[in-house]
């Protein structure tokens, strides 16, 4: 049976989402593309009608996380400039965050995996990072523009890092203390200083 052109494209959009999900729940290699059919309620052997292979999707969804992530900090931004980077930390080092994985921030998610993938992912990811710093650039302190791109390179690696090793440890106090240290740090820098 055929499928028009719009249930072509819904078809192709909840792939994409589904997969954008659980690539960042369960890694590149944690889902079959059947699974991944299966949870989208599609069959198997559409996938090829739709992506050629599993990398192809795998850029797609990538992209998409990325676009998801970079969406809700520009809203951050555009309701309360003032406030933006403050809420971005708080949601960025929450446990909601820690504990959600696959509606989260794709490079904490799948951390050092994303550098062995294929050169299209890479790309899509270094281009997300890129987009994401570029965001966050005017919500940081700097007296210059390569001042802010270095402060706000340096809070997004903490962010990542910080999430990631809270997703990593199997104490739940030492996990929180990581995301409310690094939070409070990113919050106010000289206060953990001793400044």
């Amino acid at each position: 049976m055929k499928v028009s052109r719009e249930q072509a494209t819904e078809n192709r959009e909840r792939i994409v989402q589904v997969a954008a999900k659980l690539f960042r729940e369960r890694g590149f290699d944690g889902i079959s593309v059947a699974d991944l059919m299966k949870s989208a309620g599609l069959t198997h052997g559409g996938f090829y009608g739709h992506f050629a292979s599993k990398e192809d999707l795998a850029a797609e969804a990538c992209g998409r996380a990325i676009d998801g992530s970079l969406q809700k900090w520009s809203a951050e931004a555009e309701k309360a400039p003032d406030k933006a980077f403050s809420k971005i930390i708080n949601s960025y080092l929450s446990e909601a965050h820690r504990d959600g994985p696959g509606c989260g921030c794709l490079v904490a998610a799948l951390g050092s995996d994303l550098g062995r993938q294929t050169p299209p992912i890479r790309r899509v990811v270094t281009e997300g990072i890129q987009a994401l710093v570029r965001l966050l650039m005017p919500l940081v302190p700097g007296k210059s523009k390569p001042a802010r791109r270095r402060k706000a390179l340096f809070d997004f690696a903490a962010m990542v890092g910080a999430v990631t090793i809270a997703r990593a440890v199997d104490d739940p106090r030492l996990s929180k203390e990581v995301l409310d240290t690094v939070a409070s740090s990113l919050s106010d820098p000289d206060k953990e200083r001793g400044h």
